[in-house]
């Protein structure tokens, strides 16, 4: 099964989406490099909002990543996962941020292979805070393989 099949099969749907502000994800050479998605979540991990929650926050912004992703891109399907990178506003003690961005790991793991092209190069950071008080924050590169 084709990546694009595997996302819609988890209930990810694709709809064209209108430019904004910024792009959400360029392409530059045989890559695809997204901006910042945001959870809808507000809150800060250890202070209110539990590591299940922020798992389901970095989750859902993996679903905008690919969402962008296929609209600049048209499809998910020749693309491998090289890098992401997840920001977690966190309280001064929270040390939990590499559980919470496995929410976004593990559902690209599931559209395009954990020991194939989802394998990816991951950093999970703790921050004072967000943009608009959200709870996680992620972006990533992608290669489109020739």
């Amino acid at each position: 099964m084709q990546p694009q099949e595997k996302a819609e099969k988890l209930g990810v749907t694709f709809t064209k989406q209108e430019p904004g502000y910024l792009n959400l994800c360029i392409q530059s050479g045989n890559q695809l490099i997204t901006s910042g998605h945001v959870s809808d979540m507000k809150g800060k991990l250890g202070a209110g909002v539990s590591v299940e929650q922020g798992y389901q926050a970095a989750r859902e912004c993996a679903v905008k990543i690919l969402r962008s992703v296929w609209n600049t891109h048209g499809t998910l399907n020749g693309l491998r996962v090289l890098k992401v990178l997840g920001c977690v506003n966190s309280s001064l003690d929270f040390t939990d941020q590499h559980l919470v961005v496995n929410g976004c790991s593990d559902l690209l793991h599931e559209v395009f292979g954990k020991t194939g092209d989802g394998f990816h190069a991951r950093s999970a950071l703790g921050f004072a805070q967000l943009p608009t008080g959200v709870a996680v924050e992620v972006e990533a590169i992608f290669e489109i393989k020739a």
